[in-house]
């Protein structure tokens, strides 16, 4: 870390965050590194302090849910709410939030909401008897947040929308946000708690906009795969090294002060064409990557690990990794991808027969003989699976870089995948038990 870091460290507050004792540290993405900790849903958890919010460098847990809300633009009459209302409003759902978090982070109820009414239950139950399972709640801030409450001075530097690809298939729905809930953890139960803990604080001051349910698998210290097979996190910087500081932490001096050793986070819904995937040759799957899916390793040879040679060519003097490959296009730019693995599978029943029959006979070309043209096409409409793709950086424009090679030179991989949805947040650096991330914003509280 750059000196200059140093005082702006020693004033920030500190974060009690929860992590497993056992394990290394790890993270998926399409093209990133180590393995996440072998899970243990009875492990103790261990307390320790940090600079960052939870859930970035801890190990990663099995299981997500990701979420955006919006705060509340009119009254209950719907009459605009003015911008000092709108301040204080996300000043209380935070301190509601966090202090609800930090009980949750710890094992412990979250409280009672702050709209119960005699005879309600203090919870929801549904986690009574369960551990915390590793869980963590980090917090992000998005774009429009900052005019809302009219704090626009304080607005992280390269905190802004990201612009648009030529390849997006957006979802409004599955879009944008004001603010930002990431819940990991070992136990999905665990984190639906979590979930309807934080959500049930929201209603009057902010409303939910999208919220997205992830899964690993479990692989032990082995790297994980996604949803093609291919091995996932191979690239990723370790937690504790500078090369993890250098590509995740926020240092820069014409950065707000208050966001010194804070990051950002690139969420992309990634919706990955499976029937197609699956019926095609292991070498065009293989090629697409630029890694062998057995292994994981480069093309280039070598194992898993070995750094990729995109100059190797191969006796029909051809580079081994072909250049429009998804790990020879996004070769080099720094970031930590923690994503995680989703499978919605059919959100509407296909229509009978879907894929083989249209008014007057069989689509053209096309053959009931033909059972790989019939599992490709069967339903893919309404098959809703792939990859909620979480990139953690000191700077969103290393992802819109990234995300234009891909546009403009032809990855092979979007052959095969579908960015869906899209969302950018500032993710404030931690503060200490007690406290709230509105505080930075608002000191004089």
């Amino acid at each position: 870390m750059p000196s200059s870091s140093t005082p702006a460290f020693s004033r920030r507050t500190l974060v009690t965050s929860l992590v497993a004792t056992a394990g290394a540290s790890g993270a998926l993405a399409l093209t990133g590194d180590d393995a996440p900790a072998t899970p243990s849903r009875q492990a103790a958890p261990e307390r320790r302090h940090e600079t960052q919010q939870p859930g970035i460098a801890t190990p990663q847990q099995l299981y997500a849910c990701f979420a955006a809300f919006d705060l509340e633009s009119a009254g209950p009459k719907g009459k605009p709410l003015p911008t000092e209302r709108i301040a204080v409003n996300f000043q209380r759902l935070m301190e509601h939030w966090s202090a609800a978090a930090e009980r949750l982070m710890r094992g412990r109820p979250a409280g009672p909401l702050p709209s119960s009414r005699p005879g309600m239950p203090a919870d929801t139950g549904i986690a009574d008897g369960l551990p915390p399972s590793r869980l963590t709640v980090t917090f992000g801030l998005g774009p429009e947040l900052f005019g809302r409450i009219g704090r626009k001075k304080e607005r992280p530097r390269h905190l802004r929308r990201l612009p648009a690809f030529s390849t997006d298939q957006l979802q409004p729905a599955w879009s944008g946000g004001e603010l930002f809930v990431q819940i990991c953890g070992d136990d999905p139960q665990s984190i639906s708690h979590a979930f309807r803990a934080l959500r049930g604080r929201a209603p009057g001051l902010a409303r939910l906009r999208w919220s997205q349910q992830g899964f690993l698998g479990r692989f032990g210290d082995a790297t994980p795969r996604n949803l093609f097979g291919h091995k996932d996190g191979t690239a990723n910087p370790r937690p504790g090294t500078a090369a993890f500081d250098d590509a995740v932490r926020v240092t820069a001096p014409d950065e707000p002060s208050w966001f010194t050793g804070g990051t950002y986070l690139v969420f992309r819904k990634i919706r990955m064409d499976l029937p197609t995937w699956d019926t095609s040759t292991a070498d065009k799957q293989d090629r697409s990557i630029g890694r062998r899916r057995d292994s994981g390793a480069p093309l280039s040879g070598g194992h898993e690990f070995t750094p990729a040679d995109f100059g190797k060519k191969g006796p029909d003097g051809k580079p081994l990794i072909p250049a429009d490959s998804h790990v020879a296009l996004v070769h080099g730019i720094p970031m930590l991808r923690r994503s995680y693995n989703y499978d919605y599978a059919f959100q509407a029943p296909p229509a009978p027969d879907a894929g083989h029959e249209h008014p007057g006979g069989d689509k053209p070309g096309h053959s009931h003989d033909d059972p790989l043209h019939d599992h490709a096409g069967a339903g893919h409409n309404s098959y809703d699976t792939g990859t909620l793709f979480c990139a953690y950086l000191r700077d969103p424009g290393d992802f819109v870089r990234a995300q234009r090679k891909m546009a403009d030179a032809g990855d092979r991989l979007n052959a095969f995948i579908q960015h869906t949805g899209s969302a950018v947040f500032a993710i404030p650096p931690a503060v200490r038990p007690g406290r709230s991330l509105a505080d930075a914003l608002f000191p004089a509280r």
